[in-house]
């Protein structure tokens, strides 16, 4: 990071620090700072460059949560090395009332192995029939198998946060 930067401390994207207006102990972003988006949908995404590809689309208007990587037990990349026990803390929080995630972790076997158990974390903490209720979506298989969500097009990602499904 440059001394300009830093990482959201909500959503753990990188955000410019030349434009917050004042000083926070815990910055957010502009993203999570905008009260006119979706607070209750978050779209959890593996790296930042991800987020900047929905973002293009403007079609999304919830919030985002970066992991910063995808469960690689080969490259030693375990679920602690990532930003998921965040995650869960965030909509643990009852304050923050997210009712969806929707999981958008490349098609990859890395990708796919990530959203699952994200999955079955989010289900473990919010049982069906528990008092609260988290919707779990994936999106849609418009990327191709293997690909990378930063290199897709914007209609392509479009379509496929439209055609997301329950998880």
């Amino acid at each position: 990071m440059g001394k300009k930067t830093a990482l959201c401390a909500r959503c753990f994207n990188i955000m410019d620090l030349d434009t917050l207006g004042g000083s926070s102990t815990l910055p957010v972003c502009n993203i999570c700072g905008d009260s006119s988006r979706d607070q209750s949908v978050i779209c959890v995404v593996e790296e930042p460059l991800d987020l900047v590809a929905f973002e293009k689309t403007g079609k999304y208007r919830g919030l985002y949560h970066v992991l910063h990587g995808v469960i690689a037990p080969l490259e030693h990349i375990g679920p602690e090395d990532l930003k998921i026990d965040e995650l869960i803390r965030r909509i643990e929080n009852l304050d923050s009332g997210v009712s969806e995630i929707i999981l958008a972790t490349n098609p990859s076997l890395e990708g796919e192995a990530t959203a699952m158990y994200i999955k079955q974390l989010i289900n473990n903490r919010f049982p069906v029939g528990g008092s609260r209720q988290v919707k779990i979506t994936r999106i849609a298989r418009g990327i191709p198998t293997g690909g990378d969500l930063e290199y897709a097009d914007e209609v392509t990602l479009a379509k496929a946060l439209e055609g997301r499904s329950e998880f």
